[in-house]
């Protein structure tokens, strides 16, 4: 995955054009042969998998002689892409602006803070040929009430406290990492979204 950090980089991203190319060049693939797959102007193609390429979204694998001309074949950077908060600059909302810590601004707040740390943290990895050291626990309980709700919140974070307490050192060469723990309603669960706004 790439976690895109620039606003340059995004804008070259977002546009519906280029993102079908990227899509497509999933698999390597030429501006000859992607003209043939979308049935559009060759120079057209051309013109996009330049700015892609500029910007790092592609990337060449072989160039191939055809009679005079030389194909160039070219594949995506990346699997799948995330734009990162910060392209948005000051318009990013920090998790320190949203005094409601129990509000989804705060709780989005959070998620956009984590997508830009460890965008960083992956950019900076990938450079040193090193992996990030990430955990992360994913799961769904279905809550018989909004009461249950407010007591699972309650053993969370006395749970949460009691672990920290217990792992917290202050060691040379210790390491801080963050954790962050999270509650939503399900979106597929239409039921549970709709008892959470009369709540």
């Amino acid at each position: 995955m790439l976690v895109i950090r620039d606003p340059h980089q995004a804008a070259a991203l977002l546009q519906p054009e280029r993102l079908r190319l990227l899509e497509a060049l999933g698999d390597p693939d030429s501006a000859a042969g992607l003209a043939r797959r979308f049935d559009l102007p060759r120079q057209r193609l051309n013109y996009h998998l330049k700015e892609l390429e500029k910007a790092g979204l592609v990337e060449l694998v072989e160039e191939r002689r055809k009679g005079n001309c030389t194909e160039r074949v070219l594949k995506a950077t990346a699997r799948a892409y995330t734009i990162s908060p910060e392209v948005l600059g000051t318009l990013t909302r920090s998790p320190d602006e949203a005094p409601d810590r129990l509000s989804a601004t705060y709780l989005v707040a959070v998620a956009s803070r984590i997508v830009q740390e460890l965008g960083g943290l992956l950019s900076r990895a990938a450079a040193a040929n090193k992996r990030v050291a990430t955990m992360t626990l994913d799961t769904e309980v279905r809550f018989a009430s909004a009461a249950a709700r407010a007591e699972f919140a309650e053993e969370l974070t006395r749970t949460v406290a009691r672990l920290a307490a217990k792992y917290q050192s202050d060691a040379p060469g210790g390491r801080a990492f963050r954790f962050v723990s999270t509650v939503y309603p399900k979106p597929s669960d239409a039921r549970s979204v709709a008892a959470t706004s009369k709540e």
